[in-house]
């Protein structure tokens, strides 16, 4: 093989390297459910991303609170605003201890919600934290929670939906993660979950 020969499959080799670590499959929902059932690795992550208003939010800043965190997007036409109504609902039956709990709505749709997160959290419970961030950094941490999400274009609109887990998570007052709760899951059962941390 020539000094030339061997130069250029260098390069290929590396750059088909490089492709297929790009290239890693994202894992299915069924794996990612699975994953989360059996607690599967490490669920949660920090992050620092971008609030309805434009300031920078930190998973940090939030340590001594519980955390309710939702993935979810506003286009959502029916889980994430039933979710979401469940969590106001239960916020506002708990009353003054609602105050130890911090919830928080992360947007798995940034290139859509970016601009109308502050308008769309105005429906729910006051203390809603809206979060958004590059696509890269959302599906990261989207992935860190073992939270699935993808589009599902509709070819006859050019408009699309996304396909999501609708999980409703529970950190912990250092960020360590609870446990976490099924989509409609109501305002009652999540009262009662809360009240074990709260207590």
């Amino acid at each position: 093989m020539t000094k030339l020969a061997a130069c250029v499959f260098v390069v290929a080799a590396s750059v088909i390297g490089a492709a297929m670590a790009i290239a890693e499959p994202q894992p299915s929902a069924a794996e990612m459910m699975d994953d989360l059932m059996y607690a599967r690795g490490p669920i949660g992550g920090t992050f620092s991303l971008s609030d309805q208003h434009g300031k920078i939010r930190s998973d940090t800043e939030f340590r001594g609170k519980l955390m309710i965190i939702y993935f979810g997007y506003t286009f959502c036409p029916d889980v994430c605003p039933t979710d979401l109504m469940a969590i106001t609902q239960a916020l506002d039956a708990l009353g003054s201890k609602a105050e130890s709990i911090q919830p928080i709505f992360i947007t798995i749709d940034p290139e859509r919600d970016t601009d109308v997160l502050a308008d769309y959290l105005e429906a729910f419970h006051p203390s809603f934290i809206g979060l958004t961030g590059s696509s890269k950094t959302i599906k990261e941490l989207a992935n860190s929670y073992k939270a699935y999400y993808g589009k599902m274009e509709d070819n006859r609109s050019g408009e699309y939906s996304i396909d999501h887990s609708g999980v409703i998570y529970l950190m912990g007052r250092n960020g360590e993660y609870l446990g976490f709760m099924p989509p409609q899951t109501g305002p009652d059962r999540l009262i009662e979950i809360l009240r074990k941390y709260l207590d």
